[in-house]
């Protein structure tokens, strides 16, 4: 039986399923034999019955995710290329509020995170009907205008992240470049490029990636990818400990960077200290930020046992591992360089020597960023062909499957909507990186602002809903304390982050800046 998504609900004309020789609906749904027997009769009233090899307790074909591809899916999500760029928020921090905040922020996520897998299946966590989106849990659990809101910080979260991907990897790309270049030349040479030309080979590559249907078809580019983002934090903890053994000292201090530093935006004021240090909670939250794919990670998991128990030990294990090499490269890469910290301890230069070592880094760097690009995006693409599919049901451009036999790898269900919609998407992120190549800022924006609402507020709001939590209760006050402490470190965050776009734009030229 070939694999058809999951994302899409069933089409039935007179109670038969449509079917052509030659095409597959999105809109077909599996069906069991019309005649019931006692059996059948038994699965319909204990839902557990109706498990079996290729079917869920919905009826949808079985998931096959475990504890391990769960993880693979969050590490790769959670640890980005901001992983190099925490030793310069480590630098804006100090070593005392530094790995303080980095804490903080992974209890945060973990007790969130937690409490948002208990609401993927409506009602009650073990028996109630699955919530297969971020979404679908807001609808299930809260409903009215928060279903639209929390859509569209969550659909721009993850359309910003696409645009930032895309421009980490064409600086990595560059990283390679410019690496062997200085070597070549001794360190004379500049080397300065554009990097127009490497998007754009990165939006070719995400363009047939992106052809991959359905979520969890893609584990094991999400297990290649979290390999990947394991080796340049590896080789970035590394030259930092290598770094700090040749100074024979640790550098940095207690409060981070000092007044007067002389920084490539001239000398720090008071006023940029605050704003350094408010955009350090920016990439710090934004590094650890998630949730907005945890629903469509927890929908790979099979069952039994109950989604949320497996998904609980995934979370507490990969957030475990996560901060373990943040807190790393963080502090290795502030002792290395002190004040002047880079921006990313890889891409930034820090290091020149060994020049292979670096290739390798940020070779793993392009492969992580090729994988976590699909893993956020896939469900943004599922939201809107299951919505082109309720809209246009009878239209054969947006709902049929063609087969197309690939030689090696068996039949290709071809559907033509996918085909445009998900290319015309990497386009457009495509472009608008090479239009605005300092769009890290802006991302780091879109990061504090879903930091609050998606990863603290809905949460919190959908497990009051479905435990019942009186107003004014014990545990009522101390989720409404933590939600809106987060608010303030969102709103802060936001405003440093502003700071940042602000100077980049004095040197803003579009399709024309190098490095």
């Amino acid at each position: 039986m070939l694999p058809r998504s999951r994302t899409l609900p069933g089409r039935i004309h007179h109670g038969a399923i449509e079917e052509r020789h030659d095409i597959r609906h999105y809109l077909q749904v599996e069906v069991q034999p019309k005649t019931r027997n006692d059996t059948e009769v038994e699965s319909v009233i204990n839902p557990q019955a109706n498990y079996s090899k290729c079917f869920d307790d919905d009826g949808r074909l079985k998931r096959t995710g475990t504890f391990w591809t769960a993880s693979s899916h969050i590490i790769t999500a959670v640890i980005g290329s901001g992983v190099l760029s925490l030793a310069w928020a480590m630098g804006q921090l100090g070593w005392v509020a530094g790995p303080v905040v980095m804490v903080l922020f992974a209890i945060v996520n973990l007790y969130a995170s937690n409490l948002l897998a208990q609401c993927y299946r409506a009602d009650d966590p073990v028996k109630g009907q699955r919530n297969y989106t971020y979404m679908d849990a807001i609808k299930a659990n809260l409903g009215g205008r928060k279903v639209f809101f929390c859509g569209l910080i969550q659909y721009l979260n993850l359309f910003g992240v696409a645009i930032g991907y895309t421009i980490a990897a064409s600086v990595s790309m560059m990283a390679i470049k410019r690496s062997n270049c200085f070597h070549a030349s001794g360190g004379k040479d500049p080397c300065h490029m554009s990097s127009n030309g490497y998007m754009i080979t990165f939006g070719i590559t995400e363009v047939v990636l992106s052809q991959i249907p359905d979520f969890d078809q893609i584990w094991w580019l999400s297990i290649v990818a979290a390999i990947m983002s394991f080796t340049y934090s590896a080789v970035g903890l590394g030259l930092g400990i290598g770094k700090v053994a040749e100074n024979a000292a640790f550098k940095g201090s207690l409060t981070g960077i000092s007044i007067g530093t002389v920084t490539h935006a001239g000398l720090v004021s008071y006023t940029q200290k605050l704003w350094r240090s408010l955009q350090a909670l920016g990439a710090i939250a934004f590094a650890y930020s998630y949730s907005v794919i945890l629903i469509e990670i927890q929908d790979t998991i099979g069952s039994p046992p109950a989604e949320y128990k497996t998904m609980k030990k995934a979370t507490s294990f990969s957030i475990a591992v996560t901060t373990f090499f943040y807190l790393l490269c963080g502090c290795m890469g502030y002792a290395a360089f002190g004040d002047n910290a880079p921006g990313n301890l890889l891409t930034g230069f820090g290091f020149y020597n060994p020049y292979w070592l670096l290739d390798i880094a940020n070779i793993a760097i392009i492969v992580h960023l090729v994988g976590a690009y699909q893993v956020y995006c896939q469900p943004l693409f599922a939201f809107v062909e299951k919505w082109s599919a309720h809209r246009w049901p009878k239209n054969d451009f947006v709902t049929a499957e063609y087969e197309m036999p690939i030689p090696f790898f068996g039949v290709y269900q071809v559907n033509l909507f996918r085909i445009v919609w998900r290319s015309i998407f990497v386009v457009v992120t495509t472009l608008i990186a090479m239009l605005m190549p300092f769009f890290n800022d802006v991302v780091g924006i879109l990061g504090a602002m879903g930091f609050w609402p998606l990863t603290v507020y809905f949460p919190i709001e959908m497990y009051i809903s479905q435990k019942k939590i009186g107003r004014w209760t014990s545990q009522w006050l101390g989720l409404q304390i933590l939600s809106v402490s987060c608010l303030f470190i969102t709103i802060a965050a936001a405003v440093g982050s502003v700071a940042g776009v602000v100077l980049d734009l004095k040197t803003y030229k579009p399709f024309k800046t190098s490095y």
